[in-house]
């Protein structure tokens, strides 16, 4: 496939398939759908479970609308990301490994996006252990073990049998997590009073501000827009490929990328959203609810032990598939930025070490995880304006460039997510 073009096995390949039947063509399109929703496991991880549930319990409705904006900005970018791997045939982070040509400045690069990678990997690591330990009393360190040895038999499954079997594994492990963390919205449905205002922006002082940024740095991951990138690359790109796939040609799979990406965002909205409600609707003002443990043993009082249990399975196969998507974006980031590629199981084990002393070390799950989100956000800027910058290049994307609007937009998003931080970074420092 050129680089910018469509060969003419593609030119005939969309011919045939306007001209098979409408079954066919259904499930041709179909086929093309799933790095997005992979990549959509990276929105709904237990950082974002922390977060939302959290916002809920202490604000009620007051940050919806964070929730709501954080997944429409969220469609851009993903789209942006997976546009990048579809059209170049490379990840965000092999683009800039190119680019970048002093050595020490792309370590640099490198250095803060790993820390970004390991920051993502104490949220999901965390949130396997706790779910474990609500499940089946597991103390939370070999909970985390625990977790980390599945998202390391996850990735073999990648590596072995390819992008396509792993996109089915995650995508299985989604539809538990939707519905493990919306049953309960029905079992309680909000008062849609509150939601219709929670959805005018505001805050009530300094901790909605640090939860906003953290709803926000759980939303739109640094870690997912890498990953978005490789999982598009490796579908459509890479050698490994299915050749229908490739031959698909360049504007349709950018179609049915905008479908993936649509159904995906819908999907992780709604279920961060319904966390979110579930929490304002039941526990706002309960003691103890904003932590984890405490809503499921709230959650469990109140609603009974079907909706806590749901909770709990939703919040651990949530750990168990974003451990995985997370593992590798990171190690795309290490692949491209430094050109090195690290054995699996000797990476993982490193980027282990910090949420399993965390765990040992008998620090609050939830607050770790609320502050591994707030780190997130702050590498938000890095991956974004690179992904902007270079998605609305000729010279990268020739004539799939961003069109002006977009490229408009995607500013407008990064000047909003710069300027949270700044003001986040600002009443940290003077207590405000």
């Amino acid at each position: 496939m050129p680089k910018y073009g469509l060969s003419d096995g593609a030119v005939e390949a969309d011919n045939a398939d306007l001209a098979a039947p409408p079954p066919r063509r259904a499930r041709r399109a179909a086929w093309l759908l799933g790095p997005a929703l992979v990549a959509g496991v990276a929105y709904l991880d237990p950082g974002n479970v922390a977060s939302n549930m959290t916002a809920g319990a202490r604000f009620g409705y007051l940050l919806v609308w964070v929730v709501v904006l954080g997944n429409s900005m969220a469609w851009l970018i993903q789209y942006l990301s997976a546009k990048l791997g579809i059209v170049t045939g490379q990840s965000l982070a092999e683009t800039l490994g190119e680019r970048i040509r002093r050595p020490w400045v792309r370590r640099g690069y490198w250095l803060q996006a790993e820390l970004v990678a390991m920051a993502t990997d104490i949220a999901e690591v965390i949130g396997g252990a706790v779910a474990l330990w609500l499940l089946f009393g597991v103390p939370l360190p070999i909970g985390g073990l625990i977790t980390g040895a599945v998202s390391i038999a996850l990735l073999l499954v990648q590596q072995r049998r390819g992008a396509r079997t792993f996109e089915f594994v995650v995508i299985g492990l989604l539809a538990v997590i939707a519905l493990g963390f919306t049953y309960g919205v029905f079992v309680a449905p909000p008062d849609p009073a509150g939601v219709a205002l929670g959805l005018v922006p505001r805050f009530e002082g300094s901790e909605s501000v640090l939860l906003a940024a953290s709803i926000l740095g759980a939303t739109i991951m640094p870690h997912a827009i890498y990953a978005h990138s490789a999982l598009a690359r490796d579908r459509f790109a890479a050698p490994g490929a299915r050749p229908a796939d490739r031959a698909a040609g360049i504007p349709r799979l950018l179609r049915a990328t905008r479908w993936d990406v649509s159904i995906a965002l819908v999907i992780a909205g709604t279920v961060n959203l319904c966390i979110l409600l579930l929490a304002a609707a039941n526990l706002a003002g309960v003691p103890g609810t904003d932590s984890l443990e405490g809503a499921y043993r709230a959650l469990q009082t109140g609603l009974g032990a079907v909706v806590a249990t749901l909770f709990a399975v939703g919040l651990l196969a949530s750990g168990l598939a974003s451990t995985a998507v997370g593992a590798y974006a990171g190690a795309e980031i290490m692949h491209g930025l430094l050109r090195i590629r690290v054995p699996l199981l000797a990476r993982r084990l490193v980027t282990l070490v910090p949420a399993i002393v965390i765990l040992a070390l008998g620090a609050d799950p939830t607050q770790a995880l609320i502050l591994s989100q707030v780190v997130l956000s702050f590498g938000i800027p890095f991956a974004l304006i690179p992904l902007i910058a270079l998605t609305a290049r000729r010279d990268v994307l020739g004539a799939h460039r961003n069109c002006w609007w977009t490229t408009a937009a995607g500013v407008v998003a990064a000047v909003f997510l710069v300027a949270l931080n700044a003001v986040l970074l600002w009443l940290v420092l003077t207590g405000g």
